[in-house]
């Protein structure tokens, strides 16, 4: 599917997962974006390439000024359906010191997103956490539609690990990371790793925003489906992109509806509080504690989805990048205490 299909307004759901929250006051800064990206990027006839075009041009304008970094690295491995790498070595590093890496999947619906948007996100967390960021450039959806992303995300990860050394990064300390799409991505990746379906062990789990329940039927879904940048249209049409004909309840779709939350690398979530996919963020943690898996969830309750890659508008970002920062490091600390 390539084209916005009509939408239908979301029956009854299951509240399985449902939990209560406060949703605070929006911020000025992010409404101020609001206002101007409703106008912008308001199209349903836009084909997939078109609206890539439009996210990018229309996002441009709200990015952060992008921070110095010691070293970009552009890596092909040779490795078959291994996707393009790009590395990213904080400020300050040296080329022979062993760094924390950070195997990062951008979001965008599985549809849009690429780095020329991601960059200045990507360098910011790179200096916040002290990592390496390894940045996949991971095929989009609906050309090529579940699971090739994630599978390719797969690989990737397994690659960086098995050649960390080489990368300068230290194998035991790789964590997964994604926002939104993208942190979809990293759950399942931990969830794969988990049950030995992959060769990669994830130090944590770095999930900004994310979309873990393609059923759309937590609370937050239905109270913030206009009026914030991910519409319940638009997330309707990016799923359709993504999923097509698969079970939307398919673990690797709605990493939500696994079967078991334990032994699971700890957790650093990410919630936005006027978000339709704030009640997911939340209801992971809560069910990851539940199997004694350690979670800090970072709650941002003014703000909307996508607002780190807003930081030229949105102080609250360069907060949030901050304090990712600290929570990896602290994680890090905790498991590999030096």
């Amino acid at each position: 599917m390539t084209h916005i299909p009509n939408y239908h307004p979301l029956a009854a759901r299951r509240r399985l997962f449902a939990i209560p929250g406060a949703d605070g006051r929006l911020d000025p800064a992010a409404a101020s974006v609001i206002a101007q990206l409703s106008v912008a990027e308001h199209n349903p006839g836009l084909t997939a390439m078109e609206a890539r075009k439009r996210y990018t041009e229309s996002r441009r304008r709200f990015l952060a000024p992008a921070e110095h970094v010691a070293q970009i690295s552009k890596i092909r491995p040779a490795a078959a359906g291994t996707p393009p790498l790009t590395l990213f070595r904080p400020a300050g590093s040296e080329a022979d010191t062993l760094l924390p890496g950070l195997v990062f999947l951008h979001g965008g619906g599985w549809t849009l997103g690429d780095l020329d948007i991601y960059e200045p996100l990507v360098r910011a967390l790179a200096n916040a956490t002290g990592s390496a960021v390894i940045w996949v450039d991971y095929h989009l959806a609906p050309e090529y539609p579940f699971p090739t992303g994630l599978e390719e995300v797969w690989r990737a990860a397994c690659w960086v690990q098995e050649n960390a050394p080489s990368l300068g990064i230290d194998p035991r300390r790789i964590g997964i990371g994604g926002d939104s799409s993208g942190g979809n991505f990293a759950a399942v990746t931990a969830l794969a790793a988990r049950d030995g379906r992959i060769a990669f062990d994830p130090a944590y789990q770095l999930l900004l925003y994310p979309c873990l329940d393609l059923t759309a039927g937590l609370p937050s879904h239905e109270l913030y489906a206009e009026g914030y940048l991910l519409t319940a249209k638009l997330y309707a049409w990016y799923r359709s992109n993504y999923l097509q004909d698969t079970d939307p309840t398919d673990w690797r779709a709605s990493p939500l509806f696994a079967s078991s939350f334990l032994d699971l690398a700890p957790a650093i979530i990410l919630a936005a509080g006027f978000d339709p996919l704030r009640d997911e963020a939340l209801t992971y943690a809560k069910r990851l504690k539940g199997f004694d898996v350690p979670v800090e969830v970072l709650s941002f309750p003014g703000q909307i989805h996508g607002f780190l890659n807003m930081g030229g508008t949105v102080p609250a970002a360069r907060t949030a990048i901050s304090r990712i920062g600290q929570a990896v490091r602290a994680t890090l600390h905790s498991r590999f205490p030096v």
